[in-house]
């Protein structure tokens, strides 16, 4: 299978989805009035913004990507006059669990019928261990949940599985806790709560693989401009890789070094890609990516760098496809309880499509390149990172496949569509 094209250009992604989300948290927290910039105008992140509105702060929208917030402080918030409804949103419902768990007061958090699938033990669990009452389905397992919060314990806490959600919902209820709380991360996880707390003065201490936050009695206000979103530039980068001849920069992308696991398995399959006008931006480092295309070999995935490369997964999945070889990813279980099951789900859809590859239980296998058969129907299973997948492989391939659903793209990339058909 050779791809198609070449393409062209430069493209220019939404805002990171992690940084919008922690942005509006944060800033609903924060005494002040804060301005974020750039911000992820997407389903996922409204919920987000409902959510903090639920609670007191005030969000104005300047324009689609900018937002002004009046914050509650971090004891000003209000008792929610209704369930808040998470939407599609693992980010709002498990980070905001982080802040709910530190208020005397009732909340109720649910989602749509996909978040009311996916695992909320693993943050329950530590913050009731803190002295938050929290009760949820199937024993404490799926959302809806119920959070009773205030009078929280310092604890430490040895993080089982890798889960920057699951981390910075502790580190936010630690802000509220009698005395410090301690992270500690088998495998290190993205640090944007890290970084963006410090921003607004919270006392953090790292080291290692743990960091401790301390209590504390307010949080400034920010001004923020959000880099876009390495996850959503992902699948141009592949794109353009896997396309002999292709030349295509994406501007002004977050390139945090817990982020850009998929730049370095694409540039050990052979892909050309550098980083231009390299910078800071908000705390954040940000660069233009340039990548051009060639012949891809197979790679090796191993678990110690699945958490920097986690969302990415799936377009990966489309690289290995073009490449030469067999390409193995293991120790990414956590992909079982994404959105969808996103190893089954890559693993049916790219054999559907005459593609070599299989399941391990915490990873999959792709052999490249392949000849297309594309008999069968493609499935998304409502997953957003699945079917933007599905896309960048028919138009790589330059045939046309039949995706059952394609308006989950809009949870965190509206206009993905449009840019891709607009690439020359």
């Amino acid at each position: 299978m050779k791809a198609r094209g070449p393409f062209h250009g430069e493209v220019a992604v939404p805002g990171d989805k992690s940084i919008s989300h922690r942005a509006v948290l944060f800033a609903g927290l924060a005494t002040g009035k804060s301005r974020v910039r750039g911000f992820l105008d997407a389903e996922d992140t409204m919920r987000t913004v409902g959510m903090m509105t639920a609670l007191g702060a005030a969000v104005e929208r300047i324009s689609p990507t900018e937002l002004r917030v009046e914050g509650a402080g971090l004891r000003g918030l209000t008792e929610p006059a209704d369930v808040i409804d998470a939407g599609n949103s693992g980010t709002t419902i498990r980070i905001g669990s982080g802040i709910l768990a530190g208020q005397p007061f009732l909340s109720v958090v649910t989602g749509d019928r996909y978040l009311r699938l996916r695992p909320m033990a693993r943050v329950i669990r530590p913050l009731t261990q803190m002295g938050a009452s929290i009760w949820a389905r199937e024993g404490n397992r799926l959302p809806p949940i119920c959070i009773r919060g205030g009078s929280l314990k310092g604890i430490r806490y040895e993080m089982p599985v890798a889960s920057a959600q699951v981390k910075s919902a502790l580190l936010l209820a630690g802000l509220y806790a009698d005395s410090p709380v301690t992270v500690v991360e088998t495998l290190p996880t993205r640090d944007h709560t890290e970084r963006m707390l410090t921003a607004m003065g919270a006392k953090l201490d790292r080291e290692g693989g743990r960091v401790t936050v301390f209590p504390a009695e307010r949080l400034d206000p920010m001004d923020i401009t959000v880099p876009g979103d390495i996850s959503s530039a992902a699948f141009f980068l592949v794109l353009a890789a896997v396309t002999p001849g292709s030349a295509l920069i994406v501007r002004r992308v977050g390139v945090n070094p817990f982020r850009t696991g998929a730049v370095d398995a694409l540039r050990r399959m052979g892909a050309d890609i550098r980083y231009e006008d390299e910078r800071q931006d908000g705390g954040e480092p940000v660069a233009d990516i340039a990548v051009r295309g060639g012949r891809l070999s197979a790679t090796r995935i191993d678990p110690g760098e699945v958490p920097g490369l986690i969302d990415e997964i799936p377009a990966l999945c489309v690289a290995a496809a073009f490449a030469e070889g067999r390409t193995e990813i293991r120790g990414a279980g956590e992909l079982r309880v994404k959105e969808s099951d996103r190893i089954g789900s890559m693993v049916s859809n790219l054999s559907s499509l005459g593609v070599s590859c299989g399941e391990y239980p915490d990873g999959l296998w792709v052999e490249g390149p392949a000849e297309l058969r594309p008999s069968f129907p493609c499935r998304s299973h409502g997953d957003h990172r699945i079917a933007m997948s599905l896309l960048i492989f028919e138009k790589a391939a330059g045939m046309k496949l039949a995706i059952d659903d394609v308006s989950c793209i809009d949870t965190s990339f509206p206009g993905f569509k449009a840019l891709l058909e607009g690439l020359a």
